[in-house]
């Protein structure tokens, strides 16, 4: 039977443990471990790290910078650590469009990334190789053969083998849909999430055109900036989700895929 009088210093011990931390945290060599791949393989990370160094979109040349600081400090008397983001770009690193990117009157009307559907950013999903010797055309679309009835195909392109993501400036070089690739992927496929392994789904030469074509029926949901070093070709079970930004078209992502 427990009494009030063995409470009160169980309740005094759980408090000074959480002003003080035991004494391992301060173990200078504690050192954790980051990984990609868990439970003996069957789970893949595939959101790239998000560090000063992260490329952005918008041309930028200088990745996304400073975004993240320690406002609240323990070494600095508070008791607790905390910290704050700030100026991110929401198209930066791994992550998600919503209709209003492109469309003013989807912006005003309030399609944001709350209103993005999670059945169509999970479930199964192909993983492809793309040709490397050219962007996403339609003709590169055919050649695919990318059965009906697939929702979720992620393309691995050239873009993974020269790292563009590890690679803080904003390069326009990358690959990317054309206007008739997307076309081609909205009338003859059953496509309604693309996953892309850049900043952006649409070539540089056909940035608009083709961010109009996937975002025009609401149907398609693009995630850009996925790592795909290592994958292997072929079905998984993809899942992406969101911060719940209301107001916003554009968001950071995790997304895993599992075995």
């Amino acid at each position: 039977m427990i009494t009030m009088m063995m409470v009160k210093p169980l309740l005094f011990l759980l408090l000074c443990s959480l002003l003080h931390p035991i004494a391992a945290t301060n173990d200078n060599h504690l050192v954790p471990e980051r990984r990609e791949v868990y439970d003996n393989g069957r789970i893949i990370d595939i959101t790239h790290k998000y560090t000063p160094e992260t490329p952005s979109g918008g041309d930028s040349e200088n990745g996304v910078g400073q975004f993240l600081r320690l406002r609240d400090s323990m070494k600095n008397g508070s008791l607790y650590n905390g910290s704050e983001l700030r100026n991110l770009f929401v198209h930066a690193g791994t992550h998600v469009d919503a209709p209003g990117h492109m469309f003013d009157h989807y912006f005003d009307a309030g399609f944001d990334i709350d209103t993005l559907d999670l059945g169509v950013l999970n479930g199964p999903a192909l993983l492809v190789d793309v040709p490397r010797d050219k962007n996403i055309t339609a003709e590169v679309m055919q050649s695919l053969n990318i059965p009906k009835g697939v929702r979720r195909v992620l393309f691995r392109t050239l873009n993974t083998d020269r790292k563009l993501m590890f690679k803080k400036e904003f390069d326009t070089s990358f690959v990317g849909f054309m206007k008739d690739g997307a076309k081609w992927l909205v009338d003859n496929t059953d496509i309604k999430l693309v996953g892309v392994d850049y900043l952006s789904a649409a070539a540089y030469d056909h940035l608009v055109p083709t961010h109009l074509v996937f975002h025009e029926g609401r149907e398609v949901i693009l995630v850009e900036g996925l790592k795909l070093d290592d994958v292997q070709p072929g079905i998984y079970s993809v899942h992406c989700l969101p911060l719940r930004l209301v107001g916003a078209e554009g968001s950071p992502i995790r997304c895993i895929l599992i075995k």
